[in-house]
């Protein structure tokens, strides 16, 4: 037997299961597929959504394994849940895995109900818990956070995205901790970044043009600023409500697509009403844009107003933050460097990876 085939049996195994794939969640699970191959056998079971990019095998190690779901779906489906639970078990019986890693309220339900978490170790991400969503009934939202509790009978640990996201993980159970999201760093790292243009600023923000997205208020905000260009990165089903005569919809993008037009922009713009912690928000911060965003998890674990970007609760409060940039009432070189130097210190996948490998391996 050749030593690669006996390096490849000595592997311990790791089951990646995504209901989301797509998004954040797509470009989180590249970077950890691809970080942890080296050292573990990795196999990906996923589904797929409007986001899921082609040809995805594009962006992974040879080494990982991806596998298709094909009843994994968004909406809640008694009869293809049920299948998807099944399909869960078949794959953890046919794989089996030492560790298997839940990623999203979906697949993070199903496979501790699906799974005997006591024969092997597994792991949750929420990234974004859907009893955060408000974009669904009270109701909706109470029978998420009571599926949550279920869940979270199982002996699986819970791994937030942030610390924020940890604090209410915390609340649900005590069998938890938080990894900071990362994002990819170049290996050329950017020396210098483009001038910031304050007096004639392009705008920009990155994502699905959807309720949590908050494109409305992003419409607003064009409005109060009919003399400068916005861009909304991304596509979607409220497309519509972009309606402000300045602001560009490039639809979908590939990812290198995406940051090239983010590198357009001099202000990202991120109003979302909830997130996780927003590899969006890292990706502008890395890239030297202006950054303020919404009061909420994830985003508030990162900014520091006049610090590293700016916080903003309402319309009112970006407004105000635009103007007093205009007017040069902040020392912006000072605030993107700081934002800059946080990624390179905490917010990227080396560091990301390096302590999600920890945890696997303890």
């Amino acid at each position: 037997m050749s030593n690669s085939d006996n390096n490849r049996r000595e592997k311990k195994k790791i089951l990646h299961v995504v209901e989301a794939f797509g998004g954040g969640v797509y470009t989180f699970l590249v970077a950890l597929a691809n970080a942890s191959c080296q050292e573990y056998d990795v196999t990906i079971l996923y589904g797929v959504r409007n986001q899921t990019p082609e040809n995805i095998e594009k962006d992974f190690d040879e080494r990982v394994h991806l596998i298709k779901a094909k009843h994994f779906t968004r909406k809640i489906s008694p009869t293809k849940d049920l299948l998807s639970l099944f399909e869960i078990r078949k794959t953890i019986k046919k794989l089996k895995p030492e560790i298997v890693h839940l990623h999203s309220s979906k697949s993070g339900l199903l496979g501790r109900i699906g799974i005997n978490c006591e024969k092997r170790r597994v792991f949750y991400t929420p990234h974004g818990y859907s009893f955060l969503k408000e974009d669904d009934s009270r109701v909706k939202r109470e029978i998420y956070y009571f599926l949550e509790r279920v869940g979270a009978l199982a002996n699986c640990k819970t791994i937030a995205v942030s610390k924020g996201e940890y604090d209410v993980a915390r609340i649900i159970s005590k069998n938890c901790t938080y990894v900071n999201n990362g994002i990819e760093l170049p290996k050329e790292k950017l020396s210098m970044h483009p001038e910031i243009n304050t007096e004639n600023p392009v705008f920009v923000t990155l994502g699905r043009i959807s309720y949590q997205k908050n494109p409305s208020l992003f419409n607003d905000i064009a409005k109060a600023f009919p003399d400068f260009k916005f861009i909304w990165i991304g596509d979607g089903d409220l497309r519509d409500e972009l309606t402000s005569e300045n602001i560009e919809i490039t639809g979908w993008a590939n990812h290198n697509d995406a940051l090239d037009y983010l590198m357009k922009g001099d202000i990202f713009l991120l109003p979302s009403l909830w997130e996780g912690l927003p590899i969006s928000l890292l990706e502008a911060m890395y890239l030297g844009k202006i950054c303020i965003v919404s009061n909420i998890i994830g985003n508030k674990d990162v900014i520091k107003t006049a610090t590293n970007g700016f916080i903003a609760s309402n319309f009112s409060d970006y407004v105000n933050i635009i103007n007093d940039i205009i007017k040069g009432n902040y020392k912006i070189t000072d605030i993107t460097k700081n934002a800059y130097n946080d990624i390179l210190s905490e917010y990227n996948t080396d560091v990301m990876t390096s302590k999600y490998l920890d945890i696997y391996r303890y």
